[in-house]
């Protein structure tokens, strides 16, 4: 069986962040005594949908990524793609939360540059095929 250590490193980058994201949702519920949803509380929103999001994208970025790596792409385009992924990541979760769910650049340029990641896999994957 082949080893998939790069994909490995990103998949448990990005698994602390959701994490993360989920203790912020969590000791919002617990301070605010909400059990489900936000309780009409925008900053419980702005919470749920960050770590939501990066629920949303992650594991396809991932799953697309593990494909490549078991494929061959090679390790620094993985490291680049991987990395891209986690930055666009983090600036996402920063730029939802700083601009408190409306406009914000790092919303804008996490949310390009997950999309370039996810479509650049997708591409690679695909014309792996051929």
């Amino acid at each position: 069986m082949q080893n998939v250590e790069i994909t490995s490193l990103y998949a448990g980058l990005c698994a602390l962040l959701v994490m993360a994201l989920a203790f912020r949702v969590v000791s919002f519920r617990r301070g605010r005594q909400v059990g489900l949803g936000t309780g009409g509380d925008r900053d419980g929103e702005i919470r749920i949908r960050t770590h939501a999001n990066a629920v949303e994208y992650i594991p396809l970025a991932l799953i697309l990524m593990l494909i490549a790596e078991i494929n061959g792409l090679a390790p620094l385009w993985l490291h680049c793609l991987g990395g891209t992924l986690v930055f666009a990541r983090l600036l996402h979760a920063f730029g939802l939360v700083g601009g408190k769910g409306g406009y914000h650049p790092g919303r804008f340029f996490g949310t390009a540059l997950t999309w370039l990641v996810i479509i650049a896999l997708a591409l690679i994957d695909i014309a792996g095929v051929f």
